[in-house]
């Protein structure tokens, strides 16, 4: 049986979204003086940090921002998961104003993004009864993009989201169910998800009020989480395979590795898609497992290839 784990770097590979020390890149469109008020402050934070710390890295940052007051602590939680949806914000004039929307999961417009349609051929190769889940640490919905409703869960069989369907029906006409038998758990949260409910747009990445955790060194699970991560211990558990995508085993992330060490007990075999061979690092979590390390793309990588038919 396999499960797949997907690093901030499968995003990278897929739809260019940074990985952690990239983040404050700035590459977003603003709209409105809202946005650029809360950019320019973030932009100041950052500058003034970083002359003050000049070997510091970006999640000691954004764990010294969540000391920051109020008024300095929002504009970096919105600005990361801001930027983390920038690609899949689109505009319209309506009204005679432009409105933005962030894609629905099942809306036929997310095949306009070539890093969509590229997850969702890398996912074909696994898709059948083989597949246990999909463990990610991402925030984004690419993989929710990827599968459409019909393609995966939460972990609940069926489960209603809140909001609209496919632009532009309601809700009430096209209630939204998670029909797919793929479990996916988001252990770090979402840019879809609130501390109330999951829904079925990332409208919340463009509020800032999402519920993450955001990229702190030794950052801990939240209590709203303790399902997600109990989902991602049950999709491990069921694991015999495990394909690491884009994930760097620092050894501050502790709280992921005790996880995927726990998790992991199963395992035979492990292969690490990365540009950097993580190999060592993954001895020490599996010891009892075969470890393969593949630096190449995965489109065209015989290696992955081969694991896939053993």
């Amino acid at each position: 049986m396999l499960a797949l784990f997907l690093g901030a770097g499968f995003s990278k590979w897929a739809v260019d979204l940074p990985v952690a020390s990239q983040l404050f890149d700035f590459d977003i469109k603003p709209l409105g003086p809202r946005e650029y008020k809360k950019l320019e402050i973030v932009k100041s934070l950052k500058h003034n940090w970083d002359i003050s710390h000049p070997y510091g890295i970006t999640e000691q940052f954004i764990a010294d921002a969540l000391n920051f007051q109020k008024k300095n602590k929002e504009p970096v939680l919105w600005y990361l998961v801001r930027r983390l949806s920038e690609p899949f914000i689109w505009k319209e004039f309506h009204a005679q104003r432009w409105r933005r929307h962030v894609l629905m999961i099942d809306e036929n417009r997310r095949f306009n993004i070539d890093g969509v349609k590229k997850i969702r051929g890398f996912f074909q190769r696994f898709c059948g009864p083989v597949l246990v889940g999909i463990v990610t640490t991402n925030y984004d919905m690419s993989v929710e993009y990827a599968l459409g409703t019909k393609g995966f869960n939460y972990g609940v069989s069926n489960q209603m989201l809140i909001g609209l369907g496919p632009y532009p029906l309601s809700q009430w006409r096209n209630p939204v169910a998670l029909k797919g038998t793929i479990p996916l758990a988001k252990i770090h949260g979402s840019i879809s998800w609130d501390e109330n409910a999951y829904y079925t747009d990332g409208r919340r990445g463009l509020t800032g009020h999402a519920l993450i955790m955001a990229p702190t060194p030794e950052k801990q699970p939240p209590k709203s989480l303790e399902f997600v991560w109990e989902l991602a211990v049950s999709i491990l558990n069921k694991a015999t395979r495990l394909l690491v995508f884009g994930f760097a085993f620092n050894t501050y992330d502790e709280a992921v590795l005790n996880l995927l060490q726990s998790g992991g007990r199963n395992l035979k075999t492990v292969l690490i898609v990365d540009v950097v061979s993580r190999s060592e690092n993954a001895h020490r979590l599996w010891p009892q497992a075969t470890i393969i390390s593949s630096q190449l793309p995965p489109e065209g990588d015989d290696e992955l290839h081969n694991w896939l038919q053993t």
